[in-house]
């Protein structure tokens, strides 16, 4: 089976294919991380350090790939990724998805690409409500230092290092 496009559509038809079979359809995940590369060593006298080499990024190490897969039709949809977001996104709509396999619906949860709506407004009781006291600011009071009158601490003395 090919792996699908984008982490979307893998999304999408993985929770049709387990709201369709919640029973049989299962989802597999698998993260795998390469070894890291031992840096070639070149006389150090023949090429100087340019940095150019310095700019590039090093290459993806790990690569998850989720698999949702339902035995009775034999579909499987696949999808394979090394981007650390992506990955990060993925891990968290599992436990979305985790609900269509024990048979719940989803309800009442927004979509991962959704925005938050504003809060109904609160409606007020006809009990008795708590006393409002006025808070009064107080006013600060100003020591006077013999005719200085810009305020603030002014430079700091450094102390010297023993």
């Amino acid at each position: 089976m090919p792996y699908l496009p984008t982490s979307q559509e893998w999304l999408t038809q993985s929770s049709l294919l387990l709201q369709a079979r919640p029973s049989s359809a299962r989802i597999t995940t698998k993260y795998t991380i390469a070894p890291p590369q031992a840096p070639k060593t070149t006389s150090s006298s023949a090429q100087p350090h340019s940095p150019a080499h310095s700019t590039i990024p090093p290459p993806a190490r790990g690569i998850l790939i989720v698999k949702t897969y339902d035995p009775i039709s034999g579909a499987c949809l696949k999808y394979r990724t090394n981007k650390a977001a992506e990955v990060g996104r993925l891990i968290a709509s599992l436990g979305r998805l985790g609900t269509l396999m024990i048979g719940q619906a989803v309800q009442g949860e927004p979509s991962l690409d959704a925005t938050m709506a504003d809060p109904p407004p609160i409606e007020e009781a006809t009990g008795t409500s708590t006393p409002v006291t006025e808070v009064v600011p107080v006013k600060e009071q100003k020591k006077d230092s013999g005719g200085d009158t810009k305020g603030g601490g002014g430079k700091k003395k450094k102390k010297g290092r023993k």
